[in-house]
C-alpha cells in the first residue's frame, strides 16, 4: 500500500508559492511515497518533480490541472502539455492519448471551477476517478456529495490536498493498493479502483492566507506582463 498526493501546486501556478524542492522535501517529511505536482495549465514544474522524486525517496507522477472549458480536470501520467480551453470529452481524450487518467477535483464547488456548473452528471461519468476529499473545501459538503456520486456510479475515488504552500502537503491522501513503487503502477492502481482516501481540512485562516497570496500573486504577473507589452 502506497500513499501519495495527487493534487498539489507550485510556484508555476499562478497563484502557487513555492518551488517543487519544499513541495517533494515536505511530501517526504510526512510520510507520503508519491507526489503529484498539478500546476494550472503549467507542466514543467511537475516533470521536473517527477525527476528529482527519487532524490527524497519518493515517485514522481507527472501531471496538471487542466482548465477545459466545462473546469478543472487532473491530467496525471502525462508528460505534454494539455491545452485549456478544450471541451471537458476532449480534454479527457487528450489526456487518455497520452497515457494518462483524467481525475475531476472537486466537482460540486462550482466556484472553484467545478465542472459540474458546466456539464451534466452522467457527462462527468466519463472520468477514470473523483477527488471525493479536496482539503480547502470548508463545510465539507461538496466532498460528501463527490463521494456519494462516485459510488453510485462505481468510480474510482482519490483524495488531494490541494495544496498551494508546502505546509499543506499531505492533507489529502490517497492510499493506493500497490506495491510496486512507479507512476504506472500506481495509475493503474488508481484507474482499477484500488484505493483509499483519508485527510485533514486546511484550516480556514490558511486557506484565506493561500487565496489572498494567490491574489497576490496573479495581480503581479498580469502587472509584469502590462510592463512588458508597455516596453514592446
Amino acid at each position: 500500500m502506497l500513499s501519495v498526493e495527487l493534487h498539489a501546486h507550485s510556484s508555476l501556478s499562478y497563484d502557487g508559492r513555492d518551488p517543487v524542492e519544499h513541495l517533494l522535501e515536505s511530501a517526504a517529511a510526512v510520510g507520503l511515497d508519491g507526489l503529484a505536482v498539478t500546476d494550472h495549465d503549467e507542466i514543467d514544474a511537475s516533470l521536473a518533480a517527477a525527476d528529482l522524486a527519487p532524490e527524497y525517496g519518493l515517485v514522481g507522477i507527472p501531471g496538471m490541472e487542466v482548465t477545459s472549458a466545462a473546469g478543472h480536470v487532473l491530467a496525471l501520467g502525462v508528460t505534454e502539455l494539455v491545452p485549456a480551453g478544450l471541451s471537458f470529452q476532449e480534454a479527457i481524450e487528450e489526456i487518455h492519448g497520452q497515457g494518462g487518467i483524467a481525475v475531476v477535483p472537486h466537482p460540486f464547488q462550482k466556484s472553484r471551477s467545478g465542472v459540474l456548473a458546466k456539464i451534466s452528471q452522467e457527462e462527468l461519468t466519463a472520468a477514470d476517478a473523483i477527488e471525493v476529499f479536496n482539503s480547502r473545501l470548508l463545510t465539507g459538503r461538496a466532498n460528501r456529495r463527490a463521494e456519494r456520486f462516485a459510488h453510485r456510479h462505481n468510480l474510482p475515488v482519490t483524495a488531494g490536498s490541494d495544496a498551494h504552500i508546502c505546509e499543506m502537503i499531505g492533507r489529502g491522501v490517497t492510499h493506493v493498493d500497490t506495491d510496486k513503487r512507479s507512476a504506472a503502477a500506481i495509475l493503474a492502481a488508481i484507474r482499477e479502483g484500488h484505493t483509499s482516501v483519508e485527510g485533514r481540512r486546511t484550516p480556514w485562516h490558511i486557506s484565506f492566507r493561500q487565496a489572498a497570496g494567490g491574489v497576490k500573486r496573479r495581480v503581479a504577473t498580469r502587472v509584469r506582463r502590462m510592463l512588458g507589452h508597455s516596453a514592446d
